[in-house]
């Protein structure tokens, strides 16, 4: 069997990664260290993410709306816990002119400094807590509940596309609400949103839960996130929910008129996710030919590739090929119409059959003369692209065949998508009640060791502290306490020996 990529994911699963990036045409490096090209593939891909996940936030009565770029340091200043956290991965303006120096170059020009330095967005609660101070005067002013859709920039020190960028896209939710109880309760809300639209459309098996003490959103008062597992079973947090309470509401004085006549400080929420999912996507669906992309976040579903030998046969095949794509465009999938592709690209149809390969279309249709003489077309299901021998299975069925099934065809390989992501999430999460048996799982030979289950006792301070240098030294980080737990667990806390209150995941992660 011989694959699309030089390089298979047992070999060197980061080289693999980078290849699947290349070979299916989704980023490219631009030129600025940690910022990428995305092209249209990858960038359609966004976009239906964008489309998808949008209708979802809106459904909860979100509203979408856009603030600037550029943020007062002294907005930062206000929230120290919040700063501090951000500080070292902060880009910041401090000019707004450059003169020639006379040796054909350029530089900030001295008189054009800035009264106060701009931070480029690394996230927006201190200017969004701004503007809510503005508006919030009362309780009728509230809850207030907005999104946007964004891109930030955080200076990041090592680089890898889709997964940690210098500047990334994203969207961020920000609340203000009555009571800390409808808070905390909306913070849950949306971390069931995300939760639900990665199981849904992007094929994937996440664990939701809260993540411990040492790994909170700045200024926040809990976080909670939703945990994947890539391919070689390290963990990728693919999106966050924080509860901040009314931190970030006293520092920038964000208060209200109860219906009592009292003022109160509001309580705030804040929640994204990123052009990371990409990232996950290709980690978990990934294989030794490209990318396979899930039905419900590929630009086009199904491709028709027409057989052209530049002979009197080809008008024919395209008229075929053009009849079956309006027909293919009318049926329906996943709860919208079929999106499909006509390549009439001027190469040969098997470079044109393998560039959707690795792109991960997940439906490729082959016709030559043959099959428009037969009214037949030749099938390639991409998340089953060989038989039991090896050979690329492109199966021959009645146009009116696949016509009537498309939409069915499709909706089956999001669902087996999904079935193999839950499959290896289940395999590789093992419970362990021993610090020695931890450190055997993850032993430095150990090749994709998946996670391991243990139990905690949520310890703080000095005790929290060596508990993440202890996981450290093996590279390792709690993910999160999934969320259901019942009842307390039978074992005492793997690290300190106290009672346990909760269970939680334990794994290397991107």
């Amino acid at each position: 069997m011989k694959h699309a990529l030089p390089v298979t994911r047992e070999q060197d699963f980061a080289a693999w990664y980078q290849s699947v990036i290349t070979e299916a045409d989704l980023a490219e490096e631009s030129g600025v260290r940690g910022c990428m090209v995305i092209r249209p593939w990858g960038y359609g891909i966004w976009e239906r993410i964008q489309r998808l996940l949008d209708d979802r936030i809106k459904a909860t009565g979100h509203e979408n709306c856009y603030f600037p770029l550029f943020i007062p340091l002294s907005y930062f200043e206000k929230e120290a816990e919040h700063v501090d956290g951000f500080a070292k991965e902060m880009a910041v303006v401090t000019h707004h002119r450059l003169i020639a120096d006379g040796k054909g170059g350029l530089v900030p020009d001295p008189s054009a400094k800035l009264e106060e330095p701009l931070v480029v967005r690394p996230t927006s609660e201190t200017v969004i807590g701004a503007a809510f101070a503005r508006w919030v005067q009362s309780w009728r002013d509230l809850p207030v509940l907005i999104n946007q859709w964004a891109n930030v920039v955080r200076w990041e020190m090592r680089t890898r596309m889709f997964l940690r960028t210098s500047e990334f896209l994203w969207q961020e939710g920000h609340t203000a609400h009555v009571s800390a109880d409808e808070a905390r309760e909306h913070t849950l809300r949306m971390l069931e949103v995300y939760r639900c639209f990665a199981e849904d459309c992007l094929g994937l098996h996440v664990i939701a839960g809260e993540k411990p003490e040492n790994e909170r959103f700045p200024g926040a008062v809990a976080t909670y996130s939703i945990e994947a597992m890539m391919g070689d079973g390290k963990a990728l947090q693919a999106g966050t929910s924080h509860f901040l309470g009314t931190n970030f509401a006293s520092a920038q004085n964000i208060r209200f008129q109860n219906a009592e006549g009292q003022v109160e400080l509001v309580n705030t929420t804040s929640w994204g996710v990123s052009t990371r999912m990409i990232g996950a996507v290709i980690m978990v669906h990934g294989d030794d030919d490209g990318l396979r992309c899930p039905p419900a976040i590929a630009p086009w579903q199904v491709v028709i590739v027409p057989m052209l030998r530049d002979g009197p046969d080809d008008e024919a095949i395209i008229s075929y090929c053009r009849g079956l794509q309006g027909e293919l465009a009318r049926q329906s999938a996943l709860g919208e119409p079929v999106r499909v592709l006509l390549d009439l690209k001027p190469a040969k149809a098997a470079t044109k059959r393998w560039g959707w390969v690795k792109k991960g279309a997940p439906v490729i249709v082959e016709v030559g003369g043959r099959d428009v003489a037969g009214g037949n077309v030749s099938v390639i299901r991409r998340d089953e692209l060989y038989r039991a021998d090896g050979k690329l299975d492109s199966r021959v069925m009645p146009q009116a065949e696949l016509i009537e099934g498309a939409g069915a065809l499709l909706e089956a390989i999001q669902a087996s998508l999904h079935d193999q992501s839950i499959e290896n999430v289940r395999a590789n999460i093992v419970p362990l009640s021993d610090w020695p048996a931890v450190e055997a799982s993850f032993a430095a030979d150990q090749k994709n060791p998946g996670w391991v289950d243990v139990a905690w006792c949520r310890p703080t301070g000095a005790a929290l502290d060596a508990v993440v240098e202890q996981l450290k030294a093996l590279k390792l980080t709690i993910r999160n306490a999934p969320r259901g737990q019942t009842g307390q667990p039978d074992a005492p806390c793997i690290f300190t020996g106290d009672t346990a209150v909760e269970r939680i995941l334990i794994g290397r992660s991107y």
